[in-house]
């Protein structure tokens, strides 16, 4: 009768993530057993560590492979990652004579292959992990470099505020004296005009204009 020993890991993080939970972990046991497993065979164990697959320290690994040892039965896990995620560990795993390594999502993956597989995937996050970082790098440039051009445009509506304002200063000495006379804010437009003082931007006044000068001052 072929026996198994089941191990499985989880970690808070994985707990949430599709393919990595205890449940989609077991789900893929249960499918190597039921359809690509030799007959009759019986779990004779079953070990579960909760911790990151960077940890090394594995109490109920350790259990799983020593009862694996004593009893000749064969280590099932789900996916090669919840073993480790380190080439040297696994291949640690894989170089002990007394253990042979099922994994249930590579059914028919001999030792060989799932060295390769397990370099790959070591290679593949330590990309991604660079690739995450480039990212990170340039978003905070380009964060930098919106925070200098953020600047300059604060500084430059500042200082058009300020010519604005001046302006008006300047034309109030005008339009004051013609509103407290009783004018209309169209009749002290047209005075302006009359008088060929230009509005900031070089055009006509009108009453709106007029307007926004005795509130900007």
């Amino acid at each position: 009768m072929k026996r198994y020993v089941i191990y499985t890991r989880v970690s808070t993080e994985d707990q949430g993530k599709s393919g990595l939970g205890l449940e989609a972990q077991r789900r893929d046991i249960e499918i190597f057993l039921t359809n690509f497993s030799e007959e009759p065979w019986e779990v004779i164990g079953e070990f579960r560590d909760i911790l990151s697959g960077k940890s090394d320290d594995r109490p109920q690994l350790a259990a799983a492979l020593k009862l694996v040892r004593e009893t000749g039965a064969e280590l099932l896990i789900a996916k090669l990652d919840r073993l480790s995620r380190k080439v040297s560990f696994i291949a640690g795993i894989m170089d002990d004579k007394r253990v042979r390594l099922r994994v249930a999502s590579m059914p028919f993956a001999d030792n060989f292959q799932l060295h390769i597989y397990a370099a790959l995937a070591e290679q593949e996050r330590d990309f991604i992990s660079k690739r995450t970082k480039a990212a990170l790098a340039i978003a905070k440039e380009k964060g930098r470099q919106l925070g200098g051009l953020r600047d300059a445009t604060m500084k430059r509506n500042a200082a058009i505020q300020e010519k604005a304002a001046a302006e008006a200063r300047k034309v109030m000495q005008i339009i004051g004296p013609l509103r407290q006379s009783g004018r209309t804010l169209a009749s002290i437009a047209g005075a302006l005009n009359d008088m060929q003082v230009a509005t900031s931007r070089g055009g006509q006044w009108t009453a709106m204009q007029v307007k926004r000068v005795l509130e900007r001052v």
